[in-house]
């Protein structure tokens, strides 16, 4: 459908996707990537890695259930999803073709994506990485409910087909060189 660039359907279908982006709830995956999409616009930063790096930023979740319920105090005193995540979409990234330079700015951004993690700490954040932050925050509900929202995977994946329509003439303006892109710094 869009030639060689990998999609955001692409992933959000991969099964590696499937088995970890459901514990974050593709409603928070699905509404911050939608954030994403107008901030990147807003702000001219590369609207395809700040959606690809929106969709995979909560990848690295675990489930903290303690007794069948949420643990919030737990997930936030112990959680290393970023770190997890950045690794996970990494991978996924570069098995799905993507380019190495995008994939590793794509990898930085979900590492540095929450403030209560403890590698964000005194890192002075690219536009990117910043925006993927914003995205994440403009969600943000009390004791982490907004990972609870639910909505079905044929409804996400429906709404992220039409971010991939909205995204796509943004894709022809990238030269592909990410190193040298003005986007990103």
């Amino acid at each position: 459908m869009f030639d060689r660039h990998v999609t955001l359907e692409s992933l959000i279908t991969d099964s590696v996707a499937k088995k970890h982006l459901p514990k974050a709830g593709y409603a928070h995956i699905v509404v911050t990537t939608e954030y994403a999409f107008e901030l990147a616009v807003e702000r001219n930063v590369c609207v395809d890695l700040a959606t690809k790096a929106t969709l995979l930023h909560d990848i690295g979740h675990t489930n903290w259930e303690r007794h069948g319920e949420w643990d919030f105090e737990s997930y936030n005193e112990f959680d290393i999803h970023t770190i997890k995540g950045a690794e996970r979409a990494h991978e996924l990234l570069i098995l799905k073709g993507e380019d190495l330079g995008k994939a590793r700015e794509i990898a930085l951004a979900i590492l540095f994506h929450s403030g209560s993690s403890p590698v964000s700490k005194n890192v002075k954040l690219t536009p990117l990485q910043k925006l993927v932050s914003d995205a994440d925050d403009m969600d943000e509900q009390e004791d982490g409910a907004h990972h609870r929202v639910k909505i079905d995977f044929g409804e996400a994946l429906q709404r992220i087909r039409r971010l991939d329509m909205l995204v796509h003439p943004y894709r022809k303006e990238c030269n592909e060189n990410c190193e040298n892109c003005d986007r990103l710094k």
